[in-house]
């Protein structure tokens, strides 16, 4: 694990925590518990396993409806995802969080709160509420939310429980705007056959005069692969998109190791118009890396537009327990944008600050602003 360096987790007291756990644990659900409470210990969204109970927290951001922090020490809604059950029964950003299946918040929260910490830290806390907001597979969720002093009940899984079932028409949405092309992935960055399905769309969008390229349904990461396939689509010559830095090799040895990862233009696949690329707190891990290889291009006319994005840690390596055989991921290798900045510190250049912005229902103002910009161009 390559982030210890701005974790206050004590490891060693993990080992202390869960050691004499394990040995009470008589069956393979309270097995995994006590695992998934000790990765709970280095508060990462990227650490997780392949397999969980009906008791697991739903992962985040992947399966979750809220993106929720503490903001001067109160527990806020900063985002509330599209097309959700969470927006449909009305929670909106800048809700304060009174309350979870009427537990008070500051003793809900406890339940997720890491015990080796050094001293205290606030993203710790945030993790926790997310993982508290993100409730686990059978139970539904009653939040409390408090605006403007007003205190009201909501039931993000009155419809069902739709956060077990996310599912999409097609890999990709497409619309035009005016002349505008639109183009809206669907969570499936990890599908090799996004390749041809993009290039696809691409040449579709030929006639466009410009383009919005929107990243805010791609929670669940995927692989370079795909990243370099619809960069490629932006560049005329080759191009870093981001830094790694493996952090093994350099505990090991004392020897640093990095390398920046090039992404290549795509022989006779070149968009050359106006571009707006969109993210959020559901853009995540290599969507992540995408934006930020925007970002890296200086590419003229382009501009990324949205909140802080889901700032997944790195790099993922994944294991097997022998025994058991269930897999388990961490982050190994630290990503960069190729300016030295860490990827999960990168903010969009046109920040959309949802809870100082009043939407409007059956608008999209990511949508509005990117169009508002393209128009100028």
């Amino acid at each position: 694990y390559c982030y210890f360096n701005k974790k206050q987790t004590d490891w060693d007291k993990v080992k202390q925590l869960y050691s004499p756990m394990i040995d009470t644990v008589k069956s393979r659900n309270a097995f995994v518990a006590v695992l998934e409470k000790t990765l709970y210990e280095l508060y990462d969204h990227h650490c997780n396993f392949n397999t969980n109970t009906d008791f697991s927290r739903r992962l985040v951001p992947t399966s979750t409806d809220v993106w929720a922090e503490y903001f001067n020490g109160k527990p806020v809604i900063a985002e509330v995802r599209k097309n959700s059950g969470a927006e449909a029964c009305g929670i909106a950003a800048g809700m304060e969080i009174v309350s979870i299946n009427d537990i008070p918040i500051e003793t809900a929260v406890q339940s997720f709160l890491p015990q080796s910490l050094k001293q205290p830290d606030t993203e710790a806390k945030s993790f926790a509420l997310r993982l508290l907001l993100a409730g686990n597979h059978i139970q539904p969720r009653k939040f409390s939310l408090k605006y403007k002093d007003k205190l009201s009940d909501y039931f993000p899984d009155k419809s069902g429980m739709q956060l077990e079932h996310i599912t999409y028409v097609n890999k990709i949405e497409t619309k035009m705007y005016n002349g505008v092309g639109y183009i809206r992935i669907n969570n499936c960055l990890f599908d090799n056959d996004l390749v041809s399905a993009f290039d696809s769309v691409m040449l579709a969008m030929n006639k466009s005069k410009a383009l919005i390229l929107d990243l805010r349904e791609t929670p669940s990461g995927g692989n370079s692969t795909v990243a370099r396939a619809i960069l490629g689509w932006f560049i005329i010559q080759e191009q870093f998109y981001q830094k790694h830095e493996y952090y093994a090799e350099e505990k090991m040895y004392g020897i640093e190791r990095s390398w920046e990862e090039i992404v290549s233009p795509r022989k006779d696949k070149y968009y050359d118009k106006p571009l707006a690329i969109l993210v959020n707190h559901w853009t995540g891990s290599i969507a992540e890396g995408i934006t930020i290889g925007y970002d890296a291009f200086h590419r003229p006319n382009t501009k990324i537009i949205g909140t802080t994005m889901a700032r997944l840690n790195g790099a993922v390596y994944s294991y097997q327990m022998p025994n058991t055989k269930i897999n388990f991921s961490f982050p190994a290798e630290r990503l960069y944008h190729i300016n030295g900045l860490p990827r999960e510190q990168y903010v969009p250049q046109v920040f959309i600050d949802l809870m100082k912005i009043k939407t409007v229902t059956g608008t999209d103002i990511f949508i509005s602003t990117a169009i508002n910009y393209l128009k100028g161009k």
